[in-house]
């Protein structure tokens, strides 16, 4: 028994890789019930992220307590209204002895539900941390 190298490549050349049935049903339009589906999740996100910029952007300009005080007083105070204080100090004296330079926002977390009791169909959002940060000097 013999084997010639021409026999193999015959047999490799031969070889047909099977054919893939077609996928495509013969149209690349979107159903309606997708497209409805896209609408729905958009305007979720446009409702969620509205929410939550009027709520978080609005709130910290708000929240800085206004009049004489130290430091220490305006933490004191945005703690109270439920913020969580980051303070950036300039110098060594303690904040009841600094002053408040600026408030700035810093970051708001939202959850935003569906289903709420008493809501309806309607969207609730809840904000559930809120950041600021607080100069002092």
């Amino acid at each position: 028994m013999s084997f010639h190298p021409s026999s193999r490549n015959q047999a490799i050349m031969s070889y047909r890789r099977p054919q893939r049935p077609n996928r495509s049903s013969g149209s690349n339009h979107p159903t309606k019930e997708s497209t409805n589906i896209k609408k729905f999740g958009f305007a979720t996100i446009a409702a969620s992220g509205l929410a939550a910029a009027i709520l978080g952007l609005a709130a910290p300009a708000d929240a800085a307590p206004t009049g004489p005080g130290n430091a220490q007083d305006t933490v004191n105070a945005l703690q109270a209204e439920g913020y969580h204080v980051i303070v950036n100090k300039l110098g060594s004296a303690p904040l009841d002895q600094s002053t408040v330079i600026a408030v700035r926002p810093g970051q708001t977390y939202s959850r935003t539900d569906s289903g709420v009791a008493g809501a309806g169909n309607s969207l609730v959002t809840t904000v559930t941390d809120k950041t600021v940060y607080v100069d002092v000097e």
